[in-house]
């Protein structure tokens, strides 16, 4: 399964940024740090069900392989990019690196900007059908 390699990468990735970046391991597990590391791993879990659910009409670069409209997508149109910024909001302050919030923001702005880019894709593909999708979902 495709989906296997990132499911298995971020945690490992986390994991590294945890035990070799100088000085983390050793602040305080603070009630906003907690809260941080709870959110991360439930946006991660969300992130893979989102990931999974998109199947085969998953890709980098925008195309209009199917219309999925079910699980998560069946509510929000990106739910992998909102559960991926949730993710990285979580282990920003879960790791306390809050210098990262604004290198976040400028990824925020490309994530609307390549959204925007697979809406018009979407909807040059899928007309009327994609129009009624969007109707009924959030971002």
């Amino acid at each position: 399964m495709r989906v296997l390699g990132p499911a298995i990468a971020i945690p490992l990735i986390v994991l590294l940024l945890y035990f070799l970046l100088p000085g983390i391991k050793e602040q305080p597990w603070t009630a906003l740090r907690i809260a941080g590391a709870i959110v991360a791993v439930i946006a991660y879990v969300l992130v893979i069900t989102a990931r999974i659910q998109l199947g085969r009409s998953f890709s980098v670069r925008p195309e209009a392989n199917e219309l999925v409209t079910h699980g998560l997508y069946s509510r929000v149109r990106n739910p992998m990019y909102i559960f991926v910024d949730l993710m990285v909001i979580g282990l920003i302050f879960a790791l306390h690196l809050h210098w990262l919030l604004a290198i976040f923001a400028i990824f925020v702005v490309f994530q609307v900007r390549q959204a925007q880019r697979e809406a018009k894709i979407l909807q040059e593909h899928f007309g009327q059908a994609y129009l009624e999708y969007r109707k009924r979902t959030w971002f």
